[in-house]
């Protein structure tokens, strides 16, 4: 009796142990979760210094004359480096080298390297930064045009995309020495770009020979919140042998949805028709004046991250409706030329352009993202259409890229020699 008594007592010991655990365990839900972080090593994954990443394409371009359809291809290899290699110093470097077959125009290489970026940073106290070397200097707060971007003159050596981000982004920088100095709620930038090469011959657009170091300048810019969301910046930039240009920049919360933004740049200076006669020697009647350039629109975007931009665009330099429409019947050469230097500017040849512009990411399922543009010239009613589709994985991504141009022969766009193209990429980050 005496074994059987104590049998019980131990069974319901245990028991009343198993229950107390039990409890214990329902009332701290998150202690096995504890444990297990406690186990964990103490580390953090820090992001590499390095971007890699190598990009093939494949596509098929239908020409406007004859419509006759020419396959291509090419292969594109980027690489970025950013580091802090000791207080206070960094180093940046951004090269991209393009391989096409055929090459992308009559008279260029078929492969084209291009040092986007490769300069020293020093921050000489928490509020003050020196940079020196090749640096991508850009400027504006509009999406299609930016007349504040004084130094994507002769920056474009390879066009892979249409897609305003990569225009800007995939060009040459300019060699130059930078200062910035900030503080709370505004800051100040001063940069000095010498002159290190003779100037380009636009008439003979060739980025092979680009040179974004072709003549003296400097830029000031001055940034100042003035109020909650409202923060205008002012620009004076100076080029050799040419006045002043002034620029500004604002944006502004319309709403939750809604950003307006304006971007102007102002100042004397010849029609970029008859720069393009001066710069091939050809003597030309002086026709400076003060000209405007700007850009103004706004940007919607959706709960379910769909964005639209609508933008109007102004280029005070460029022909009026009349003299455009009327420049390809005069003189075949005079159409050429001026088409040509205006690649090298990035410039439009008549007055007035409207700009579209809608992204969706995730876009019906997750990882795609899909963008269109349109560009609307109002003097010759021509138009170029664009539109991408991009799946990302973790290391790929994979694209569609469709393009056409219409408007008749010797349009803005109607002129291009590729009608409509189509476009496959694919993308590895190592």
């Amino acid at each position: 009796m005496r074994r059987k008594s104590f049998s019980c007592k131990a069974l319901i010991c245990a028991c009343t142990v198993l229950l107390t655990l039990n409890c214990q365990a329902q009332q701290d839900p998150d202690l096995d979760a504890l444990k297990v972080a406690d186990q964990m090593p103490n580390t953090v994954e820090l992001p590499s210094n390095w971007r890699l990443f190598v990009e093939a394409g494949a596509g098929i371009n239908r020409a406007r004359l004859g419509g006759v359809s020419q396959q291509f291809q090419r292969l594109s290899l980027d690489l970025q480096y950013d580091n802090s290699f000791a207080p206070g110093w960094r180093a940046v470097l951004s090269d991209r080298l393009d391989v096409s077959w055929p090459p992308q125009a009559t008279g260029m290489s078929r492969d084209i390297n291009t040092i986007k970026e490769a300069y020293l940073s020093w921050q000489v106290q928490t509020d003050q930064i020196l940079d020196l070397g090749r640096i991508n200097a850009r400027n504006g707060v509009a999406l299609g045009y930016n007349p504040t971007d004084y130094f994507r003159t002769s920056a474009l050596r390879s066009v892979v995309s249409v897609d305003p981000a990569s225009l800007k982004e995939n060009r040459q920088g300019s060699i130059m020495l930078r200062g910035q100095k900030l503080w709370n709620g505004g800051s100040l930038t001063a940069l000095y770009s010498p002159k290190l090469a003779d100037a380009r011959n636009y008439s003979s657009f060739n980025p092979d020979v680009a040179a974004t170091n072709d003549q003296n300048r400097w830029l000031l810019a001055l940034s100042q919140q003035v109020t909650d969301g409202i923060t205008p910046q002012l620009l004076l930039y100076k080029a050799e042998k040419q006045p002043v240009q002034i620029g500004l920049n604002l944006t502004s919360l319309l709403n939750d949805s809604t950003v307006v933004f304006a971007e102007w740049s102002g100042g004397r200076s010849l029609s970029s028709f008859t720069q393009a006669m001066r710069q091939i020697g050809i003597t030309y009647p002086d026709d400076s004046a003060f000209r405007n350039h700007s850009a103004t629109g706004l940007t919607y975007t959706t709960s379910n991250k769909i964005s639209l931009t609508a933008e109007l665009e102004y280029n005070g330099g460029g022909l009026d409706q009349e003299k455009w429409n009327n420049l390809g019947q005069a003189s075949l050469q005079s159409y050429g030329i001026y088409r040509r230097f205006l690649q090298g500017v990035q410039e439009t040849p008549a007055k007035r352009t409207v700009f579209v512009y809608a992204s969706w990411q995730d876009a019906l399922i997750n990882h795609l993202d899909l963008a269109a543009m349109s560009r609307y010239d109002m003097a010759d009613s021509s138009r170029m259409s664009w539109m991408e589709a991009r799946y990302h994985l973790k290391h790929t991504e994979f694209a569609l890229q469709w393009q056409r141009n219409s408007g008749k022969s010797r349009s803005n766009y109607g002129a291009a020699p590729q009608m409509q193209s189509w476009q496959l990429l694919a993308r590895y980050y190592f």
